[in-house]
């Protein structure tokens, strides 16, 4: 495999994981928000992401890419709150569907996984510029 594939599919991982490590944390922002423009709590979103060959020339080398970012389909949770404002009649307020534990795991897996695609890439250059400098001489 030459080192531009291997650069392709480095750069691929690093881009599907800054979308994670972005939902993530749009999630964790919005943990208590109960209102939103669209009416009712947040709902926290999940990242889909799919394999696609690099070429058709070798469609057994694939890329990561991001197919689609959807909703959670887990139910709010349901606090008793009389007080608050967006209670409901029995005291009753819905909070988004955000599991910080979740999302602190999602961060940190994403993290890890962004930092193996930069390994990569600073691997790959290294190696680059190691056979230019033998080539030189």
């Amino acid at each position: 495999m030459n080192l531009l594939k291997v650069s392709q599919i480095a750069g691929s991982g690093l881009l599907a994981q800054r979308v994670r490590l972005s939902v993530s944390a749009t999630n964790i922002a919005n943990a208590h928000v109960t209102r939103t423009l669209e009416g009712g709590p947040y709902k926290a979103k999940n990242v889909v992401l799919k394999a696609v060959p690099l070429s058709k020339e070798n469609p057994e080398i694939k890329l990561v890419q991001v197919e689609k970012i959807i909703d959670d389909p887990s139910p709010f949770r349901e606090v008793y709150d009389p007080g608050h404002p967006e209670a409901d009649e029995r005291g009753i307020v819905k909070y988004p569907n955000v599991d910080l534990v979740t999302e602190m795991v999602e961060l940190l897996s994403a993290g890890r996984a962004y930092e193996a695609n930069l390994n990569v890439l600073s691997t790959t250059k290294s190696m680059v510029l190691r056979t230019l400098d033998l080539l030189s001489k």
